[in-house]
């Protein structure tokens, strides 16, 4: 996959802190050598977070993110500030800009505290050190001068080292599958489906086949039974967007592995075994009781979103209670979950896998179910431990 192609969720998110007119967003532009973020003399000038995909030589495909200030005031700022520390959640690298000047204050101290309890990689920079020359010897230090580009380098070099860990590589479904393995996907082409182009989840599963040397077999429901006998050998799996879930489990032969789109997804950047875990808890839903229905992306809702109106219905006709719903999308989430008897996310697509870490555990210290909407709808339409198949560890929990 090409560097402009990289989805932004899979990218390296590297975000810059610092207080107010510490220089933060001239410490930007110098590490991007593009003038990504305004830079003024008035305290307080990036007054939300903003995002750029782009190539940061020598780490590759990265999302720079500067925030505001973490020493605003007044009631819209400290709305600012709470953004800036939600976007800890999905940083991937932390970058704490310091004016050597003024040195460590009580709001730097703070933010390095919580970034630290996150387990977040990070470095401190003195900045403007043309004015005040500091020394920097604590951990991961740097000083700079975004003004002479004295250190800017170096300050790349260091995010460099911190941003590589050693992670595996991982794959969405082509790790199960063998070479020139088939693999059928189903994807509804229906008027909540983008005109022109598919969505993100499959467009990177057909990558992650095509990558392996698997064949990946693209048709709608409705040519399903025909794709099928056209194929001269069965396939190993059919995935399915899980809006089509009853419609294609009913066509797909019981030897063949059939799954979703979304429980693909739940096992790639989420945790599959707390989501099977958390939908059980649909059965113990009683009439008045909240659930929240989250997802990772903003978009035009459709008369037949899944999220506001498909799966409202089928989890009040399985289980036969009036609930009420309220519903998050893009960066928002609920701070607190404690009112909610389930909460039911996207597949996450969207979102970095640290951001959907940070969700899933923000459920698990609230002791509230989370599951996803492909093993909801699996669950409900009873076909969940055979969507399962393809992860025989997790299948065992059912």
């Amino acid at each position: 996959m090409s560097l402009n192609n990289t989805p932004s969720a899979e990218r390296i998110h590297i975000a810059f802190f610092g207080r107010r007119n510490a220089g933060k967003s001239s410490v930007v532009n110098a590490v991007t050598g593009q003038n990504l973020a305004i830079v003024s003399d008035v305290a307080g000038t990036t007054t939300d977070p903003v995002s750029k995909a782009m190539e940061l030589l020598p780490l590759g495909p990265v999302v720079i993110i500067d925030t505001p200030g973490i020493d605003d005031e007044g009631e819209l700022g400290a709305l600012r500030v709470r953004r800036s520390y939600q976007v800890l959640n999905k940083t991937d690298v932390a970058v704490l800009v310091i004016d050597s000047a003024v040195g460590m204050t009580e709001e730097d101290s703070a933010l390095l505290i919580r970034i630290k309890q996150k387990n977040i990689p990070f470095c401190v920079v003195y900045n403007k050190n043309d004015i005040n020359a500091v020394g920097s010897s604590g951990e991961n230090e740097i000083s700079v001068s975004a003004m002479t580009g004295d250190g800017i380098n170096e300050l790349k070099d260091l995010i460099g080292r911190l941003a590589k860990t050693e992670e595996k590589e991982k794959h969405i479904v082509s790790h199960m599958l063998s070479k020139e393995d088939i693999a059928v996907l189903v994807v509804p082409i229906d008027e909540s489906a983008p005109k022109g182009r598919l969505i993100l989840p499959q467009q990177q599963t057909i990558r992650d086949l095509i990558d392996a040397h698997c064949m990946a077999v693209v048709t709608q429901p409705e040519e399903l039974p025909q794709t099928l006998k056209a194929l001269a050998k069965p396939p190993e799996v059919v995935i399915t967007d899980s809006q089509a879930f009853a419609r294609v489990s009913r066509d797909v032969p019981e030897d063949i592995i059939l799954t979703s789109f979304s429980i693909l997804f739940a096992n790639y950047k989420g945790n599959l075994r707390q989501a099977v875990e958390g939908v059980k808890a649909i059965d113990r839903l009683c009439d008045g009781d909240k659930v929240l229905i989250s997802e990772g992306c903003t978009h035009h809702r459709q008369c037949g979103d899944i999220g506001t109106v498909k799966l409202p219905k089928l989890l009040e006709k399985y289980t036969g209670k009036k609930l009420c719903y309220n519903w998050t999308s893009g960066t928002e989430f609920s701070d607190g979950l404690s009112e909610y008897k389930l909460v039911i996310h996207c597949g996450g697509c969207m979102l970095s896998e640290r951001e959907m870490q940070y969700r899933l555990k923000c459920a698990l210290d609230e002791n509230v179910p989370i599951t996803n909407y492909g093993t909801a709808i699996a669950y409900m339409n009873g076909i969940l431990k055979r969507s399962l198949r393809i992860f025989p560890e997790i299948s065992a929990l059912l």
